[in-house]
This record gives C-alpha cells, sequence and structure tokens, in this order.
C-alpha cells in the first residue's frame, strides 16, 4: 500500500464582494474526504467534484493505476488529493489505508463507501463464487471502511457516511439476484449504523442511483447485446426521465450529503434514478 505524499489540507480561499462579506464557501472547505473504488465511473467523478468544494480527497482503488490517475487530475485542477490502494474486502489492508490516511491528515470527515461490483443472473443461473464475490465486494465493502473509519468519527463527534446502495433495493428487476440482495443489505445496513452512531453526531445516508452510464456498463451492453440501440433504449424506458443517468448526477447527491448543507438527514435514501422507483411511463 503506498500515499503519494503526507500532506495537511491547504487553506483555499472564499470569494470576497466589494462589501468584504463573502460570496461563496466551498461546500467542502476543509473536510477530509475517503471515497473508496475512486478510479473511475462515479467514484472518480465524485473525487474531482469533492476537491473543487475545498475537500481533501483520499482517492482509493485496488488498481494503483486508476487511482493515480484521479489524483493527477484532481492535482492538475489546483486540488487536494493522494493515492492510497487498498482491497476493501481485506481487513488488514483496509485498516491500513485508514491509519495511513489518518497519519496524513489527521480525521476523516467524511465516508464515501462507493466501491462495488454488478452481478447478473437469476438464483438458478449464478454459481456461488460468482454470488459470494458480488456479496463480499458489496457489503464487506461498506462493513470494513466503516469499521475503521468510525472510530476516529466517534472521537471527534462529528462526521458523514455515504453508502452506495441502488434503486434496485426498492424494486424487482430481472436476472439480478445477487446486485439486489447486496444492495438491499446496504440499505438496512445504512439505516442500522445511523441508529447507532447518532448519538456522535455522525450522519449515515445511502445513495440509490438507477442506470447510470459509467465504464462498466457501457462494456457490459457492448458484451451483452448484439444490438447496442435497441439496449440503450431499453435501458432509457425503464426511468421517466427517458434517458440513463451520468456520474456526474450521482457525484452531485453525494456532494450534498457530503457537505454540512444535509444535516438533519439521517438514515436516509436518496434517489438519483431518473424516476424508476416511484413512476412509470403509461
Amino acid at each position: 500500500m503506498r500515499a503519494c505524499g503526507q500532506v495537511v489540507p491547504r487553506q483555499l480561499p472564499i470569494a470576497i464582494n466589494n462589501s468584504g462579506r463573502d460570496v461563496k464557501q466551498l461546500r467542502l472547505q476543509n473536510k477530509v474526504t475517503l471515497i473508496t473504488g475512486a478510479g473511475s465511473g462515479i467514484g472518480k467523478s465524485t473525487a474531482l467534484l469533492f476537491a473543487s468544494e475545498g475537500a481533501a480527497v483520499i482517492v482509493n482503488d485496488l488498481l494503483e493505476e486508476r487511482g493515480q490517475e484521479t489524483v493527477e487530475e484532481i492535482k492538475q485542477a489546483g486540488g487536494e488529493a493522494i493515492f492510497l490502494q487498498a482491497d476493501v474486502t481485506n481487513p488488514d489492508s483496509v485498516k491500513a489505508m485508514v491509519d495511513q490516511a489518518i497519519a496524513a491528515y489527521g480525521r476523516i470527515d467524511v465516508l464515501f463507501n462507493n466501491a462495488g461490483v454488478s452481478g447478473v443472473g437469476a438464483i438458478h443461473e449464478v454459481e456461488p463464487d460468482a454470488w459470494d464475490r458480488v456479496i463480499n465486494i458489496n457489503i464487506r465493502g461498506v462493513y470494513l471502511p466503516s469499521k475503521y473509519v468510525l472510530p476516529h468519527m466517534m472521537e471527534r463527534r462529528n462526521g458523514s457516511i455515504i453508502n452506495m446502495s441502488s434503486c434496485i433495493a426498492e424494486i424487482g428487476l430481472a436476472r439480478r439476484a445477487s446486485y439486489s440482495a447486496s444492495k438491499g443489505a446496504v440499505l438496512a445496513l445504512t439505516k442500522s449504523m445511523q441508529v447507532d452512531y447518532a448519538p456522535y453526531q455522525i450522519r449515515v445516508n445511502a445513495l440509490l442511483p438507477g442506470t447510470i452510464l459509467t465504464p462498466f456498463v457501457e462494456d457490459y451492453l457492448k458484451k451483452s447485446y448484439d444490438n447496442q440501440e435497441e439496449a440503450y433504449a431499453s435501458l432509457k424506458s425503464r426511468q421517466l426521465s427517458g434517458d440513463l443517468g451520468r456520474p456526474e448526477d450521482v457525484a452531485k447527491a453525494a456532494l450534498f450529503l457530503a457537505s454540512d448543507e444535509s444535516k438533519f438527514m439521517m438514515g436516509s435514501p436518496l434517489y438519483i434514478d431518473g424516476g424508476v422507483v416511484f413512476g412509470k411511463n403509461a
């Protein structure tokens, strides 16, 4: 496990108008944020957005090359970031990552448990190893980072944890047995965590995206469908918006939950699904 240096978040300026009053306060000014799976897709978009709003971003990914690319993009834009490699299913790896993060910054204000994988198949089609992989990464990958970050948040009596669930936790979708089971578990875990850690002024909320056009989804469509246009049309038809979401859509929701603007949201599911859960086109 390696870190790209150990730095202290720098003070980022805020805009001042002619009367000397604050015009804009960066929404994550000087907050220290840890994002798992931040080498691509939603995690990367969130890391870039958090940094632009004043956060020091700890970029985690299993693949060093991808994580380093995120860090470099943040730094090129004038932001603050380091990369910490860790396997979110391995206790020793996760503990070492959190220890390094604390050594570098002294605290973690926001934890975004974003890392996860998808799974395709009805129950009778899914092999045990494939089932275990999805359950392990998607649930254990929330449990372990939370386990090792929470004591530091509890000591400071402050923090925001964002867990990546999915709108599939609320609806039925064909041939997604392992994925729906894992994301339903994450939503239930989020609510239970909130009860346990509310006395420490720690907020725990969940994001429930619909179909988001990430590199993973694009690759899946290419490999799974002969007719790409029909595949896209089918996915778009599920959503009242008539279109697929983008990683930036989810990143903006994560920003809200990470910021003090959502201070009265606790144990809440936040839907970014284009209307999948609560509506259906006639």
